[in-house]
């Protein structure tokens, strides 16, 4: 019992103060260095804004010339699409007119060809040896002609001395016209027999080039039949080549006959073919809501195949109705209505309304006729509300 009471003694001298001893010190409050960094970002805040009131800060772009900018001299591009390279006559098969086994051919795959010239020669014995028999014919049926004339002149001048009766001068008479018609028919017959002949030789209708032989030679070539059976040859007219793509609806509006275009086959990025609008098919896909449209290519060269994989690019000329081109206006510089378009021109670092005259639409260009000049510089995108002669700073 007296040890815990000598332990409660110590105990509590161990928590006595003494007297003069230094206080402990009091935290200072964190508010105000709080309350003064708000102060300062508030200032600053304000100063920017002030700053940005005074000049705001807008982006800004540089009109140009067509000229600078146009796809070739015809105009500028507002429709292009991936398409192919075809012939107008699509592919030329030639197939024989008469039967008879093929005995060689006298053109090769890739070959060009001009017109008349002979393609694919056929066994022509028989066709000749039928040539020779209606000459034969022919000489026959003119001999007996002969001979029938001949009759009926000796017969009249016994009929007029009284010798045969009249009966007999008719028979005279009509064998000599059927004599004549006989030799009508030898001669129609030898002219289908050399025809027949000349069939034997298949020759190009036109200039072009060939594709494909769909028979061997040997092979037993009989006209008609189904799926041209009877096609021996295929070739295609180089001469009038097409660029051939389809045009979503949504697009015909920008397509007309007779309108400009380029070809740029794929194989040849760096190749442009000068072209022009031919052919806007007459009915719609309704499955993919495209409307065919052909442009011819108006110098064709042998780089150009059919079925070679080009894209097609449509022009629209630069010139308006006076003859002026003026100058491209990027789609996003575009202020006001369309009865009063207008753009913020920006000139020692200040925007002026300036008031336009516009030509045609190119998609992300808008041609202007008239309020600007090559090179002004234009406020574009979404600048904050501007008026006529603020500064400004263009970036």
């Amino acid at each position: 019992m007296a040890e815990t009471a000598e332990e409660l003694r110590r105990t509590l001298a161990a928590l006595r103060l003494e007297r003069g001893g230094s206080p402990p010190r009091a935290r200072r409050p964190r508010w105000p260095y709080a309350v003064g960094a708000v102060v300062v970002l508030l200032v600053l805040l304000l100063a920017g804004r002030a700053l940005r009131g005074s000049a705001p800060v807008v982006e800004v772009a540089r009109v140009t010339a067509p000229a600078a900018a146009a796809d070739g001299a015809d105009g500028l591009p507002v429709l292009s699409g991936a398409g192919y390279v075809v012939s107008a006559d699509r592919y030329i098969s030639i197939g024989v007119r008469v039967a008879g086994r093929i005995d060689r051919y006298l053109a090769e795959e890739g070959d060009r060809v001009q017109e008349n010239q002979p393609l694919v020669q056929l066994d022509a014995r028989e066709y000749e040896a039928a040539v020779a028999r209606a000459e034969a014919n022919l000489r026959q049926a003119r001999a007996t002609a002969a001979l029938r004339q001949k009759q009926l002149a000796r017969a009249r001048t016994l009929a007029g001395s009284g010798v045969i009766a009249r009966e007999e001068l008719d028979v005279r008479a009509a064998e000599a016209d059927t004599a004549t018609a006989a030799v009508g028919q030898a001669e129609a017959e030898l002219a289908s027999t050399r025809v027949a002949l000349e069939y034997t030789t298949l020759r190009a209708p036109r200039r072009g080039v060939i594709l494909a032989k769909l028979k061997e030679v040997g092979e037993i070539a009989v006209p008609g039949g189904f799926s041209g059976s009877g096609d021996l040859i295929r070739m295609a007219n180089l001469d009038d080549l097409r660029g051939q793509v389809d045009v979503t609806e949504s697009e015909l509006a920008k397509i007309r006959l007779g309108q400009r275009a380029t070809i740029v086959p794929d194989a040849y990025p760096d190749h442009r073919y000068p072209a022009h609008v031919v052919k806007l098919y007459p009915q719609v896909d309704r499955q993919k809501g495209t409307l065919r449209v052909e442009v011819q290519v108006e110098n064709p060269d042998e780089n150009l195949w059919p079925d070679m994989s080009a894209r097609v690019t449509f022009l629209q000329p630069l010139a308006v109705a006076d003859g002026r081109v003026g100058v491209l206006l990027p789609r996003s510089a575009l202020r006001g209505e369309t009865a009063d378009p207008f753009a913020w021109r920006v000139a020692d670092g200040h925007v002026q309304r300036t008031a336009l005259t516009l030509g045609r639409d190119f998609g992300e260009q808008v041609q202007v006729t008239a309020g600007l000049a090559d090179g002004d510089t234009v406020v574009v995108g979404d600048p904050p509300p501007l008026r006529d002669g603020q500064a400004v700073t263009g970036h």
